[in-house]
């Protein structure tokens, strides 16, 4: 493997990935998604707590739209300055 590739960010909060990457589908695959983005355990159960799959499906693969909800917002906001593999609870 080479040393030059970059290493994969989360699509949500934008960090470094960790040792534990899961992948999120933006468009639920019960809606027909067929993306996948790497994101941190901890962003992924940010997201399905603050979002149902018919939200997200009717957003779409637009990150920016997800981060611009307030509940989003204060978790990257809060999120920015945690090691790669922190977790804690979600509500």
């Amino acid at each position: 493997m080479s040393e030059d590739l970059a290493p994969l960010t989360c699509w949500l909060c934008g960090r470094t990935l960790g040792n534990i990457v899961q992948w999120h589908h933006p468009v639920p695959k019960s809606k027909k998604g067929k993306i996948k983005v790497p994101v941190h355990p901890i962003c992924h159960k940010t997201i399905h707590a603050n979002f149902t799959n018919n939200e997200l499906a009717r957003i779409g693969d637009d990150a920016g739209v997800i981060r611009g909800h307030p509940a989003i917002a204060r978790f990257v906001s809060w999120i920015a300055n945690k090691p790669a593999d922190f977790d804690a609870p979600t509500r």
